[in-house]
């Protein structure tokens, strides 16, 4: 069954809006678990903008399924990584103007392949596993595969981006049919390469469906989307709803698979 890890991290950003002590993203976390979370995913940003070392410390004390920790590959975020060890570790880019993550991590000269494979050989050898956040394109995940690592999570924001433009009219319903297969190629290669593929990036209650239709994608991270469903009616309702959806999602898929 595909898992479904939810990401914290806007827990933190509501708040550091005021600086205080709360909302507890580690409280957070353990209602997401009650409500059917098979993971925990957060962003250790080098600049701090949501969560912070002690809260990374505090959720690999109290997380009870598993936590996959986002972060550049650079040496401060590494270290802290290769201290806490985390079940696993996606690293991502990150740009310090940016509102969230924007596009897939650059994997085409020797210098940023050199970059991403060290870290990746770094967090190999001290036994955590290794995710790299990258577009649904057939050259990047070839070299993702060169690189050695375990894992693969697809950029989903275009197709979220074509989801929320795809009225009216035929062109926008075609670019939006063209991202979907986009993803399902890119997953399908991912796999026959011997990656595990995960997906993640604006999908939300109303678009997942024909992601978590992709069979070859077992893992989905989501995080903004539950969080804002969790202010209206609890963050573990947030999380089974959804849960059923990508359920509801998968099964259909595979029943029609199967016929």
């Amino acid at each position: 069954m595909i898992r479904l890890y939810i990401n914290i991290d806007h827990v933190a950003t509501i708040r550091e809006a005021r600086r205080t002590i709360e909302p507890d993203p580690v409280r957070a976390a353990v209602l997401a678990e009650l409500g059917g979370a098979d993971g925990i995913t957060v962003h250790l940003r080098e600049d701090r903008r949501h969560i912070k070392d002690r809260d990374l410390r505090l959720l690999s004390a109290t997380v009870r399924t598993g936590i996959n920790l986002e972060l550049a590959a650079e040496p401060e975020v590494l270290e802290i990584a290769l201290e806490v060890k985390p079940m696993a570790v996606t690293l991502v880019p990150e740009r310090r103007e940016e509102i969230t993550t924007e596009g897939g991590l650059a994997l085409a000269t020797p210098a940023q392949r050199e970059k991403i494979g060290s870290a990746v050989e770094k967090l190999r050898q001290a036994g955590i596993r290794t995710s790299l956040f990258i577009d649904p394109e057939p050259d990047d995940i070839r070299r993702a595969a060169e690189l050695g690592t375990d894992a693969i999570e697809l950029h989903t924001g275009e197709y979220s981006e074509r989801w929320l433009n795809r009225y009216p009219g035929a062109e926008a319903a075609d670019r939006l049919a063209h991202e979907i297969q986009r993803l399902r190629r890119a997953a399908a290669l991912g796999r026959s390469l011997g990656l595990a593929v995960h997906a993640g990036h604006g999908l939300t209650y109303e678009n997942v469906a024909p992601i978590a239709a992709i069979q070859e994608i077992e893992e989905l991270n989501i995080g903004h989307s539950v969080v804002s469903r969790a202010v209206l009616v609890g963050m573990e309702r947030a999380v089974r709803e959804l849960k059923e959806t990508i359920r509801e999602a998968r099964s259909a898929a595979l029943s029609i698979g199967a016929r």
